[in-house]
């Protein structure tokens, strides 16, 4: 009997000493947390929400984009001063969120990787530096070994001539260096999407409008552009200004179950003077055996059923300047979205419904809110809830990663019912 009674305290003081997780009981972090409870009590279940998963990354200066990997190692894209391009960075962290190898990348400003796990960065290049010094233009960096340290470059992607409508023009002068490459992602045949905004958008034009998506092969061929899509107006199939792009196909890394879609999801937070009613958006592909394919809008995502959701993606003016977005490739299927201007993260379905699940034993029908973020009652943004300029954000593991860009952080969640 006192063997047991022994192992029993033992055992206790085991479980106890585990609150580390969320920081001490005395610690005013994880005060914060456990009287944080639900985001919303409001909107549903008071037990249902994100948690903080400690160690944050912390001590990186302005994180702008963040992608874990197929080869599961974390990539954040810094920009260690606004001033300049000169001193952008990739930032390599193991799943310890140890950090192994940086490099750099003039005006680097987001990240992906495809499943040969190579790597692809947007940023800027010098067309003539000796004579030009100052004029830069966009492109997107191709490399191998960017995880193991063992870099090699394969390719660049040069505005303008990676465009094939482009390739046998001139330079249009401060119009091409306005031209920005926003966005990356992949598709399960390493296809890659690159997003991009810029001032030219005549639709009549024999070259392509500056807003819109190149396509490349795995080998770097412009095969493709998002003809259709509004390049001048708000509509649920706009990309003006778009900020951000996501695909379904996305890590882990397996041989069967990788969704095999074309279609894509994009957040437009690049050009805030346009009035735009619906800036996080779903683009559905289909390949028609005449016209090739063809993007058009998802209309499924106006469908407000207010017997299963409070809130929707598609309600007019929901977002303010959204900076990324990303597509769970788990079964159920959320949508991440990050907003700068309202310092938040939101989490969606893939019908567009705000929300999680709820739990299979509750009574609860509606999906759960659990979208948070802000500055915080004393305006700070300090709190583990809080954000100040968030941009990136990506998924992996049932877990949440979101660069707190102006708190030098990224931050990381998983659902309390996740935890494991």
């Amino acid at each position: 009997m006192k063997r047991i009674l022994v192992l029993f305290f033992i055992g206790m003081a085991f479980l106890l000493s585990s609150c580390s997780f969320l920081g001490d009981k005395n610690n005013n972090t994880a005060k914060d947390v456990l009287a944080k409870g639900s985001i919303d009590p409001n909107y549903g279940l008071n037990n249902v929400g994100y948690v903080p998963v400690y160690p944050f990354i912390n001590n990186v200066n302005k994180p702008l984009d963040i992608f874990y990997g197929y080869d599961e190692l974390i990539y954040v894209v810094v920009d260690n001063d606004e001033t300049t391009i000169e001193d952008n960075e990739v930032l390599v962290f193991d799943q310890k969120t140890t950090l192994s190898f940086r490099m750099v990348i003039p005006g680097a400003t987001d990240i992906t990787q495809d499943r040969r796990l190579h790597c692809y960065v947007t940023g800027r290049y010098y067309p003539d530096k000796q004579n030009s010094p100052d004029l830069n233009l966009a492109a997107v960096y191709h490399m191998t070994g960017l995880g193991s340290g063992q870099l090699q470059f394969l390719d660049t992607l040069k505005h303008f001539q990676c465009d094939e409508s482009r390739r046998n023009t001139s330079f249009r002068g401060t119009d091409d260096e306005a031209v920005r490459f926003t966005g990356l992602a992949t598709l399960f045949d390493n296809t890659l999407y690159v997003s991009r905004t810029g001032p030219r958008n005549d639709v009549n034009s024999t070259n392509r409008p500056d807003n819109g998506i190149l396509i490349f092969s795995p080998e770097g061929e412009n095969i493709g552009f998002t003809n259709g899509l509004n390049t001048n107006e708000s509509s649920i199939k706009s990309v003006v200004g778009v900020s951000a792009i996501a695909t379904l196909a996305a890590p882990p890394q397996r041989i069967s179950g990788i969704s095999t879609s074309k279609n894509f999801f994009m957040a437009l937070g690049e050009n805030q003077q346009a009035n735009l009613e619906y800036r996080a958006l779903s683009i559905q592909v289909v390949q028609d055996p005449d016209l090739g394919l063809i993007y058009q809008e998802n209309a499924n995502f106006l469908n407000f059923d207010y017997t299963k959701a409070d809130r929707f993606m598609y309600e007019s003016n929901r977002f303010k300047k959204p900076e990324d977005i990303y597509a769970s490739p788990s079964e159920n299927g959320y949508i991440f979205v990050t907003d700068s201007e309202t310092d938040s993260l939101y989490v969606f379905t893939s019908l567009g419904f705000e929300g999680i699940n709820p739990p299979a034993n509750s009574n609860f029908k509606k999906q759960v809110v659990v979208s948070f973020g802000g500055s915080g009652k004393d305006g700070s943004a300090s709190g583990p809830y809080n954000f100040k300029n968030p941009t990136g954000v990506c998924y992996f593991n049932r877990t949440i990663f979101v660069c707190d860009k102006d708190n030098n952080r990224v931050c990381r969640y998983r659902l309390n019912s996740d935890l494991q």
